[in-house]
């Protein structure tokens, strides 16, 4: 669904992103990563808010390199960015208004409130009235409502009470069996694994390694090496 070939990114004089590769099909990847190591800028120059220097990233066989943001957008991908980026003079229901593609489409504005109940009962509210969870549920059912084939999700549990990043994880969980794929980027290591079968972990710009989430799971070694935790230190 989604191939990234020698993806490089410069801020400047800085090679933030240098010769990223990774491959997703119909199974969710996750990529891990402590801070600052270039993640947000990989959701950014895949969608085309960044420009790149180099590479490839194709979706679905087709170059999106090149393109600027909505084209991207209208070709299948969609965006949960960090930090939630709602709109403070939005209600949530013009949110979702926004983005609708209507009734016949997969995903309506009905079947938003149904999967966030929250949402329905705040659905007057402004994007400032909302608390972190609540903007968050909005910036996924956004995404969701572009009918998208792959969503790209930039730190989704950040912030959020566990309750709710139980929620999430359901929903995430999903969206591969409606033959969505799910680019999840996230420094909790437990969500990560929970939601993706595969982890891509990157270090400095790079992709250090790429392996099955239960064998991260078992290796606190790596663990320690790549991410500065362990699984039982973050528990």
């Amino acid at each position: 669904m989604l191939e990234i070939t020698g993806l490089d990114v410069h801020y400047g004089q800085a090679h933030v992103l240098q010769g990223v590769s990774l491959s997703l099909g119909a199974e969710p990847v996750a990529v891990i990563g402590r801070n600052g190591m270039g993640k947000t800028t990989l959701c950014q120059a895949v969608m085309g808010m960044l420009p790149a220097s180099g590479g490839s990233v194709r979706l679905g066989g087709e170059e999106m390199l090149g393109r600027p943001a909505n084209r991207v957008a209208r070709a299948g991908i969609a965006l949960v960015p960090q930090g939630r980026r709602v709109f403070p003079s939005l209600t949530v229901d013009e949110h979702l208004r926004l983005v609708s593609r209507g009734r016949g489409a997969r995903w309506t504005i009905e079947r938003v409130y149904e999967t966030f109940p929250r949402l329905a009962e705040r659905r007057r509210n402004g994007g400032t009235q909302l608390s972190g969870g609540e903007q968050q549920m909005l910036a996924i059912g956004r995404a969701l409502l572009t009918n998208p084939r792959l969503v790209i999700m930039d730190e989704p549990s950040e912030g959020l009470a566990p309750v709710i990043v139980d929620h999430l994880v359901e929903v995430l969980r999903a969206l591969p069996g409606e033959g969505i794929g799910l680019l999840l980027v996230e420094q909790n290591l437990g969500v990560a694994t929970d939601v993706c079968g595969t982890v891509a972990v990157m270090v400095n710009g790079r992709i250090a390694a790429t392996m099955p989430s239960r064998a991260l799971l078992a290796d606190e070694a790596a663990q320690r090496r790549f991410l500065g935790v362990s699984t039982g230190a973050q528990h």
